[in-house]
């Protein structure tokens, strides 16, 4: 890595947590040019993800100020002396940063860096620095802290894309999306014909029910408190939704299969909803946890829960395969998005905490 004692600086625009909760405040900030292993993006839009809402909720205020975003896409502005595959003018999203060198890493394995912690969650560097130094701020959460114009990323967090399409579109493909549909055909592997129900139909799990419904799951079931967003799974291939503010989950399921379900995907964070998922499982069954917490080791008549990381999704080989079901109408995840300009940013987190958006994307800049 480059560690120039001249390097060049920045002054970008961004979305600045400095308070629990927020709101955020976009300030002017100084970030340092790309290092030798490093790629400076223009930042076209970024998606809002539940991590980031999370991550503001829960910030003390004891820390450095802080900027959040890691659902980028934009424009490359410049490269290191060291990136090889990215030029300046290439279309890039943003997702995830591994450290590359580890024994996951080096075996494909980018979700299960031993570093990912550190990577992704720390707020600096992996070698501890920090790009937005200068401005007494601390940036690369997820290795790109895109609520900004501008981002440093690497090329093992950037995918590059087709020109021919929306930035503004493809950004919210590199977490939630990408999480709830790799769970389905990733991390689960959920065969032709078996069942499956989703707690949660927000972002993540709304692309696990388009996941479900491409690898022919039979039935798919949603459940969640709103309406609306029940009413969405339905069309984009559910088969069957339940409204747990009016149905008893366990019973409709039942009634659905005369059984149990195989899967469950558990989006909610409830420990309610990961009790009941458990329970709703068929001998040998599976629960997929995608909030954080770490699967039970041993079960009943086989059945297990695993905690997943990012759909155990390389961004590079999975985002463009994405991408083509998008294309050929498959994968329809535009139809969960709302736009908002950047600096409507805390009515956009303020409207996805109220359930009225599923996925908010901010635009921030023209192509």
């Amino acid at each position: 890595m480059g560690n120039d004692t001249d390097v060049k600086e920045y002054r970008i625009q961004a979305a600045v947590l400095r308070k629990r909760g927020g709101p955020l405040k976009i300030e002017s900030l100084e970030l340092e040019g790309p290092r030798d292993d490093e790629v400076l993006v223009g930042l076209v839009a970024s998606g809002i993800c539940h991590t980031d809402i999370d991550f503001c909720d829960g910030w003390s205020e004891a820390d450095q100020a802080v900027v959040l975003g890691h659902e980028g896409a934009g424009v490359v502005e410049e490269v290191g002396k060291s990136v090889k595959g990215l030029k300046r003018g290439d279309h890039v999203v943003l997702s995830y940063q591994s450290c590359g060198s580890c024994p996951q890493c080096r075996r494909g394995n980018p979700a299960h860096c031993h570093r990912f912690y550190e990577a992704n969650l720390g707020f600096q560097r992996l070698d501890g620095s920090n790009a937005l130094e200068r401005s007494g701020v601390r940036g690369h959460f997820f290795g790109q802290s895109s609520f900004a114009t501008h981002s440093l990323a690497t090329e093992r967090n950037l995918v590059k894309v087709s020109k021919d399409l929306s930035l503004e579109v493809l950004s919210p493909l590199g977490c939630g999306l990408q999480t709830g549909a790799g769970t389905v055909m990733n991390s689960l592997k959920v065969p032709k014909g078996a069942s499956l129900a989703i707690f949660g139909t927000g972002a993540v799990g709304l692309a696990a029910v388009m996941a479900a419904r491409l690898v022919g799951a039979n039935p798919i079931i949603g459940v969640d408190l709103r309406p609306k967003r029940l009413q969405l799974a339905l069309l984009l291939g559910a088969t069957h939704a339940i409204d747990n503010r009016h149905q008893e989950i366990a019973s409709r399921i039942v009634d659905i299969t005369g059984s149990g379900v195989d899967y469950v995907v558990e989006t909610t964070a409830s420990s309610e909803m990961h009790q009941l998922a458990i329970e709703v499982l068929n001998p040998h069954g599976v629960v997929a946890l995608l909030t954080g917490e770490i699967g039970t080791s041993a079960l009943p008549e086989g059945r297990k829960t695993l905690g997943i990381i990012q759909g155990d999704a390389v961004p590079q080989k999975f985002i463009p395969k994405l991408i083509n079901l998008y294309k050929s109408g498959h994968f329809p995840f535009s139809r969960l998005v709302k736009f908002y300009s950047f600096s409507e940013i805390n009515r956009a987190i303020s409207d996805a905490k109220r359930g009225i958006t599923i996925k908010p994307v901010l635009r921030i800049s023209e192509v």
